[in-house]
């Protein structure tokens, strides 16, 4: 079965490489719409994160949103089939960089710096291997999670070859991505905007409190990094720009801030992008999960 699921797969991201990128763009949209009408569960939770996130909007505005953001899932996943195929000069073609000549400055002011971009899963989030077309002596390394089926993370790898990514899966290379920190002028990218269990801070994140991830401040301080907070905006179908956000301190007045202050202020720099354009967020995942053990759940 892993087998047969390689070579369909193989097929599917060899068939899309032959369409235009903004017609495959369209046919990631008609699959969206179509699971919007199919995935009810999925559906209410969208509406319901929406809705909350957002109490100003009327519920037909929060149907429309909830809508179009299965539309944009649609059309993302689509285009990741092909763009993650794509070499440097494609890559230039579809994507710009903003702000990235303030990290580059770092880099070059710098040579033994060491950065961490707090990301989320918003736009396009696969594009962040390709920051050194923005800046150019940056060393990419996000970390991913391995599907099940090893010959499919294979593939997937394949695709990402042509970045020059340092990639680490996060459960089982843990001691590799270490050795790694040390090495100057690494660009770590972390997701952290997905709900972090019995492991994570209790914060309030579009007024409500939840579980979130303080790996980007834990990272950024135990290795002594620079942290930024960035995004990537989708501008038509087949386009995006990433763009850099503010540096966000580890130390005030030289001591260290504490982890629970750092993480909330990149939650306020994701809020911030997310309502810029509210769509692009991955409202299907389940955000704010209800406080199951509470006695494990860090408060600073």
């Amino acid at each position: 079965m892993e087998t047969l699921f390689y070579y369909l797969a193989r097929t599917i991201v060899t068939g899309v490489g032959c369409l235009p990128l903004r017609m495959l763009a369209r046919c990631g949209r008609w699959v969206g719409g179509l699971a919007w009408f199919l995935d009810k569960r999925h559906r209410t939770v969208a509406r319901n994160n929406i809705a909350a996130a957002f109490p100003e909007k009327s519920p037909h505005a929060v149907t429309q949103l909830a809508r179009e953001h299965f539309q944009r899932l649609g059309e993302t996943y689509a285009c990741i089939f092909q763009t993650g195929g794509m070499d440097a000069e494609q890559i230039r073609a579809i994507v710009t960089f903003e702000g990235y000549e303030r990290l580059e400055t770092v880099l070059q002011e710098d040579p033994e710096a060491r950065i961490i971009l707090a990301i989320g899963h918003y736009g396009n989030f696969e594009l962040f291997s390709w920051i050194p077309l923005g800046a150019p002596t940056a060393q990419p390394a996000p970390t991913y999670r391995a599907l099940r089926q090893p010959r499919l993370t294979e593939l997937m790898l394949q695709l990402r070859k042509a970045s020059g990514c340092l990639y680490f899966e996060r459960r089982t290379e843990g001691e590799q991505l270490k050795a790694a920190m040390k090495t100057p002028r690494i660009v770590l990218g972390l997701l952290a905007d997905q709900n972090a269990g019995d492991h994570g801070l209790w914060l309030p994140v579009f007024g409500r409190e939840t579980s979130v991830s303080p790996a980007p401040a834990v990272f950024a301080q135990r290795y002594k990094c620079r942290l930024f907070p960035s995004a990537c905006f989708r501008t038509a179908p087949g386009r995006w720009r990433i763009e850099l956000g503010d540096e966000i301190p580890t130390r005030t007045e030289g001591k260290r801030r504490s982890t629970k202050a750092i993480t909330q202020d990149i939650i306020a720099a994701q809020e911030e992008t997310i309502r810029r354009d509210p769509a692009n967020w991955f409202w299907v995942h389940n955000r704010w999960k209800p406080k199951q053990k509470p006695s494990k759940l860090r408060t600073n």
